[in-house]
């Protein structure tokens, strides 16, 4: 979007939050980039320049401004939304991947030569990996230094930096001030009671949003011991790359508050990446629902609550695994053999809160377990271990970063995996926007209930009209039945 100039300016003129992310605004008088909503008064045509990412704008010299504070806009749609190379990168760079594993890693991953990768990056975002990740960098190290007490030299190291001295330098050149003024800065204004070992910070997301099928689903599906919707949170434990975490997410009207406990603070970005792929908040709803509103008898159920997002999960493989628990029982049948797997397999944890108690247990942990002990049908266990053992061995992935029609493929080769179990993980574990259901019963039943074909052939041919949110038409279908999915917990 950042090369329609015109269409851009007419974004920054009107402080039009919804083009947050998708492009960048930077002064060419000031040295300054901006998102589009920014609040202060518009430079003059002839002094704005456009660009498509944070990282991009650095390069070329320009540092973030003090009052939009542009590094937290909301990520770009595009990218959960598109499954080429660059797309997959910017996922896999979100989570963190070129930190711990370098660009050779991140190349590795998407199956291309670093230079590729890199050329592809630059052509599209105007920054390769290493300035990408470094844009990345700097954004964890503000939250760092402006929630925690932690001490400098344990903010560089937690996120992500090599040095001392590179911290304070692109500190001091994205935000042009250095570390210590950013935390006196921020000791200024109004922030909420610290409590010891957790920080907290708001998600921003797109306008609309509408919690209700949202966290509706995750509270209704929540896994006991692992999950629970507390005190208007909802809150889960997490496997992460140095150790674990637990996270408590709050819809708010204008932001998620997400209070975060982790083990090891270099852990925040891949966390606060899974969480926001958790409750898909780089969506563009405004896009979504004009599509969707195309279609009269969808229209309807987009007027009265638009906004859905599709809840996805934290980790693919483990979504994969209670899909398959989930397989022709009910929702409550499928979380006690979830939480029965966790009791047996799963790695206790410490919750101060005391509601949680493990997480989830890995492909790892489950390989060697006895199918004679597992409370399911015979072809479910075959099922069961055959995807574990898949997972195990890395024959499977099921990563953010998964190339959505050889998973497909793959899934689909496994004993037991039928179109709903595939169209599900895909969904929600793979992030297609475009994934669908068409032999679920509640999707069944809300087409009889409009008046939209009843067979599942009849009924995709019909939904091609809905492409590319097939995903996010099913979560309004399913709003026609009253199931505890579509509502928040009282």
């Amino acid at each position: 979007m950042h090369t329609d100039t015109e269409r851009c300016v007419r974004a920054v003129q009107s402080k039009d939050a919804r083009f947050d992310g998708w492009f960048f605004t930077a002064v060419l008088t000031t040295r300054i980039y901006c998102r589009p909503s920014c609040p202060v008064v518009p430079p003059k045509v002839r002094n704005m320049t456009f660009y498509p990412s944070a990282a991009a704008c650095q390069q070329a010299g320009f540092r973030a401004c003090k009052r939009c504070r542009p590094d937290t806009s909301p990520g770009s749609p595009e990218w959960n939304a598109r499954a080429d190379s660059v797309a997959r990168a910017m996922r896999l760079i979100r989570d963190g991947v070129v930190d711990r594993e370098g660009v050779p890693g991140l190349a590795s991953r998407l199956g291309y030569s670093a230079r590729q990768i890199e050329r592809q990056l630059l052509a599209e975002l105007g920054a390769g990996p290493l300035a990408l990740a470094r844009a990345q960098r700097a954004q964890t190290a503000r939250l760092l230094i402006e929630t925690t007490a932690l001490p400098m030299a344990e903010v560089a190291f937690a996120a992500g930096f090599s040095s001392i001295r590179t911290f304070n330098e692109t500190v001091r050149e994205v935000f042009g001030l250095a570390p210590g003024e950013l935390r006196t800065r921020a000791a200024r204004g109004p922030r909420p009671a610290a409590v010891p070992g957790v920080i907290a910070l708001r998600l921003p997301y797109r306008a609309p949003l509408n919690p209700s099928n949202l966290f509706g689903h995750l509270a209704a599906t929540a896994v006991p011991g692992v999950e629970e919707w507390r005190d208007g949170a909802y809150r889960r434990t997490l496997t992460l790359p140095y150790g674990h975490g637990i996270v408590a997410l709050t819809p708010k009207s204008d932001h998620i508050a997400c209070r975060l406990s982790l083990t090891d603070p270099r852990d925040l970005t891949r966390a606060i990446s899974r969480c926001r792929w958790l409750l898909d908040l780089d969506a563009d709803p405004v896009a979504v629902d004009a599509q969707l509103r195309t279609d009269p008898l969808l229209a309807p159920l987009v007027d009265a609550g638009p906004g859905r997002r599709v809840p996805r999960t934290v980790d693919g493989a483990e979504f994969a695994v209670r899909a398959v628990l989930g397989q022709q029982v009910s929702t409550a049948a499928a979380r006690t053999h979830a939480a029965r797997l966790v009791t047996a397999h799963g790695v206790p944890v410490e919750d101060p809160e005391g509601g949680l108690t493990h997480l989830f247990p890995t492909a790892g942990a489950l390989a060697g377990l006895d199918p004679e002990a597992l409370a399911l049908p015979r072809t479910r266990r075959t099922t069961l271990t055959t995807l574990v053992a898949a997972l195990a061995e890395g024959r499977l992935r099921l990563d953010t970063d998964t190339e959505w029609e050889r998973a497909r493929a793959e899934l689909a080769a496994l004993p037991g995996f039928g179109p709903w179990t595939v169209e599900s993980i895909a969904m929600r574990a793979l992030g297609d926007p475009d994934a669908f259901l068409p032999t679920d019963l509640g999707i069944r039943r809300a087409a009889e209930r409009l008046g939209l074909p009843a067979t599942p052939a009849a009924l995709t041919a019909r939904a091609a009209d809905w492409r590319p949110w097939r995903a996010y038409a099913v979560q309004y279908l399913w709003t026609v039945d009253d199931h505890p999915i579509n509502h928040l917990p009282a």
